[in-house]
């Protein structure tokens, strides 16, 4: 493409040659430009235009102006209002969470007055949003409320968060209380300490050697020499020497007064002050002191009295579901509070 440029009736005429790629060229950055210019114009003046309220201008700009402002705002209103949906239903999954809790916080033993305090000491101050009331039965479609929708997200969230603290707090005192239950049973000695039958049990019987009839002061479980023999709970060992007809014998001391003793031991695998833990083999059955024969003599003493080792053997089923709910417990409150 040539084209002439010419000044004047006496000037010399001009020829500039163009080829097609450079006049797409140009064509294509007047195209640009003008997007540009048109985008400045449109934010800078007539924005600001329709703002200020400048006269003309803003008449003939204003209804464009407006029209998007409208169609942003309906589509950030829908999204608002779809996420508020979200947050309600999972406002509603909380609240049955926090009755869940509840429910298992009363399996657990804690009153409901401690819930209570426990609601009193969360409140939080009148110029906040209020927490919502735990006892009843709550439920129902969700309506949003008429108003700014992201003032009622806030106000939503709020409530969340509440919740969830206070569920959190719910199951930290749960986990507390079965853990406090599992200790104090386990300090109890309600595990067998030999596997196998008893033979003789707690009471008055025949004497074996003067055959004469003598309370017997445990349970005597038969077994080879050798066989292991394991701590009927956690505690201390107070003892482990010969003990007159007891023969080599181990105390054990569980707290509140309460020991158990283990006679006619071949050998000792424990030391006076050693703390050993329930399930823990800390004997071997033998036949030393007053014995006819290789056996576990075991003995319940509380404040020094003998008490029948049965009655505390039975509440070995009981610990074994107590160790399993708070097993069960545990990690669901860790994973709340690691949110």
């Amino acid at each position: 493409m040539d084209i002439l440029i010419t000044h004047g009736g006496l000037a010399r005429t001009r020829s500039m040659h163009v080829r097609p790629a450079q006049l797409w060229l140009i064509l294509s950055a007047l195209v640009v430009a003008m997007l540009l210019l048109s985008g400045t114009v449109y934010h800078f003046v007539f924005l600001k235009a329709v703002r200020d309220g400048w006269p003309v201008v803003s008449q003939i700009v204003g209804p464009v102006v407006g029209r998007d402002a409208v169609q942003r705002e309906r589509y950030t209103r829908e999204n608002l209002d779809a996420m508020a949906q979200k947050v309600g239903e999972l406002q509603a999954k909380l609240l049955k969470l926090e009755a869940v809790g509840e429910r298992v916080a009363g399996l657990a033993g804690i009153k409901p007055e401690e819930l209570r305090a426990l609601d009193d000491a969360g409140k939080a101050p009148a110029s906040s949003t209020p927490l919502p009331a735990a006892a009843g039965g709550r439920g129902g479609p969700f309506v949003p409320a008429q108003g700014q929708p992201g003032e009622q997200i806030s106000q939503l969230m709020s409530q969340l968060d509440n919740q969830a603290d206070r569920s959190g707090d719910v199951f930290v005192l749960v986990e507390s209380r079965l853990l406090t239950k599992r200790l104090e049973m386990v300090m109890v000695p309600s595990m067998a300490p030999v596997d196998g039958a008893v033979g003789s049990g707690f009471g008055f019987r025949i004497d074996p050697f003067n055959r004469r009839a003598a309370l017997h002061t445990g349970l005597d479980f038969p077994a080879p020499i050798g066989t292991p023999i394991h701590a009927a709970a956690g505690g201390r060992v107070i003892e482990a020497e010969q003990d007159g007809a007891y023969g080599l014998a181990l105390q054990i001391d569980h707290g509140n007064g309460l020991v158990t003793r283990y006679g006619h031991t071949s050998q000792i695998l424990v030391q006076p002050g050693d703390v050993v833990r329930r399930g823990q083999q800390v004997a071997l059955v033998g036949s030393t002191g007053r014995s006819t024969g290789p056996h576990l003599h075991f003995e319940v003493l509380l404040g020094g009295v003998p008490q029948d080792p049965a009655k505390f053997l039975a509440r070995g089923e009981s610990l074994d579901a107590a160790e399993r709910a708070s097993a069960a417990v545990t990690p669901a409150v860790r994973r709340r509070k690691s949110r």
